[in-house]
């Protein structure tokens, strides 16, 4: 299983891109969306981070994503990302 040993962000708040912070926490998985397409698009969202939590093993971590409309393919990134420098390996 993957650690989270320190505080992480990725990405930036300009127009198509997402901003996340990820955090240590020991009580599971917490993710928080702040998006400017919640309804259309909140569930894809958070499916797309957690799909990429999964794939890189990470069960306790808190993630906020604040998106400014993000593809997948950019969301899916910045997680991974967060992640790399949360486990302190980038």
């Amino acid at each position: 299983m993957g650690k989270i040993v320190r505080r992480a962000t990725a990405g930036t708040l300009e127009s198509s891109d997402v901003f996340v912070t990820l955090e240590p926490c020991a009580s599971g998985l917490e993710i928080e969306i702040d998006s400017v397409v919640q309804k259309q698009f909140g569930e894809a969202i958070r499916r797309v981070a957690e799909e990429t939590l999964s794939e890189l093993d990470i069960q306790e971590a808190r993630l906020s994503i604040v998106d400014r409309g993000a593809l997948d393919c950019v969301i899916r990134a910045r997680v991974e990302t967060a992640v790399l420098r949360g486990k302190g390996e980038a």
